[in-house]
C-alpha cells in the first residue's frame, strides 16, 4: 500500500519542445520542427489552433522563451524546408525576410549548404551565403518581385498621412517623413485598424539620407514595433526607388542593424545577417 501511494506521487515527465533561437538585425525567432509537437490527431500535422497556442506561450518574454515569432519547420519534396511563420500573438503571416534568413542559417549550420531554398507562404525563396564567421551568417535572399500600388491617404486626428501600399508577398504601407514623429507608433496602430487593409498591414516610417541610404521604423502585424524587418526593408527601399527618392542599391538603417536592398530587373534582393543564439527545450 505504501509503495502504491508513493508511486502516485512520482513526478510526471513534462512534455518538451526542442527549439533553436536565432536573431536577424534585432528580429528574434524560435525555429521549431513541427514534428516535435504531438498533434491532437496522431499521424497528422499540428492544427492551426495548436500552433497558435504554443507560439503565444513560448514567445512570451516573461513566462516563455521570448521571440517575435516562431518559424515552424516542415519537410518539403523539392525545397530544403517549408516554413510557416506564426507571430508572437498567434496570428499567421505569409513571410518574414529576417525569419527566412534565420532558417537559412540553421540549414547552413546543420548541412553545410551555401545555397538554400525555402518554401514560404509567399513563395519559394533562394538564400545564398555571402559570409560566415562562427555562428554569424550573411545571406542574400531573392525576395521575388514587389507589387507597388497607388498612393493612399489617411485622415488621423485632423492630419493627412500619405503612404505607398506595397506587397512583398505580405502587405506594407510605406510613409515618407522628414523626421520620425514622437507618436509614430500610435499612428501606425490606427493605420493597422483601417478597413482599407483587409489582411492587416505592416507599417514603415521612412526618412531618406542621400541616394543610397534610408532610415526606417517598423510596426508589424501581430508584433508591434520591431527592431528590424526584412520584407519591410524591401518595401521601404522599393518605395524610395520607385518614387525617385533614392537609387539601388540602398542601405536600410534600422535600430536592429543595416540591411542592403538592390534591384536586379524586377527582382528584389535582400542582404543581411543572421545569428544562431542558442538551443533549448520548452516545457509544456
Amino acid at each position: 500500500m505504501i509503495k502504491s501511494s508513493f508511486a502516485l506521487l512520482q513526478p510526471v515527465p513534462p512534455l518538451t519542445i526542442p527549439f533553436i533561437k536565432a536573431v536577424a538585425c534585432g528580429n528574434d525567432f524560435l525555429l521549431i520542427d513541427s514534428r516535435s509537437v504531438d498533434s491532437e490527431h496522431p499521424g497528422k500535422s499540428p492544427s492551426q489552433d495548436e500552433l497558435s497556442s504554443i507560439t503565444r506561450r513560448i514567445c512570451d518574454r516573461h513566462e516563455g522563451v521570448g521571440a517575435d515569432g516562431v518559424e515552424w519547420l516542415y519537410p518539403h519534396d523539392s525545397a530544403d524546408l517549408e516554413i510557416r511563420l506564426i507571430n508572437a500573438d498567434g496570428s499567421e503571416a505569409e513571410i518574414s525576410g529576417n525569419g527566412t534568413r534565420c532558417v537559412a542559417a540553421y540549414i547552413c549550420a546543420e548541412q553545410g549548404k551555401e545555397k538554400i531554398t525555402i518554401q514560404t507562404g509567399a513563395g519559394l525563396k533562394t538564400c545564398t551565403l555571402t559570409e560566415r564567421t562562427d555562428s554569424d551568417y550573411e545571406f542574400e535572399v531573392d525576395m521575388g518581385t514587389a507589387e507597388v500600388q497607388t498612393e493612399l491617404a489617411f485622415k488621423l486626428d485632423g492630419r493627412e498621412i500619405r503612404g505607398v501600399p506595397i506587397s512583398m508577398g505580405n502587405p506594407h504601407y510605406v510613409i515618407f517623413v522628414n523626421g520620425f514623429p514622437a507618436n509614430w507608433q500610435s499612428d501606425a496602430t490606427e493605420i493597422q485598424r483601417s478597413l482599407k487593409f483587409k489582411q492587416g498591414v505592416n507599417v514603415e516610417f521612412v526618412t531618406t539620407e542621400g541616394d543610397h541610404d534610408v532610415r526606417v521604423r517598423f510596426f508589424e502585424r501581430g508584433v508591434g514595433e520591431t527592431q528590424s524587418s526584412g520584407t519591410g526593408s524591401c518595401a521601404a527601399a522599393v518605395a524610395a526607388i520607385t518614387t525617385g527618392k533614392a537609387r539601388s542599391p540602398l542601405r536600410v538603417h534600422a535600430p536592429g542593424g543595416i540591411q542592403t536592398v538592390r534591384l536586379e530587373g524586377k527582382h528584389v534582393l535582400l542582404r543581411g545577417t543572421a545569428r544562431l543564439v542558442c538551443r533549448g527545450e520548452f516545457l509544456l
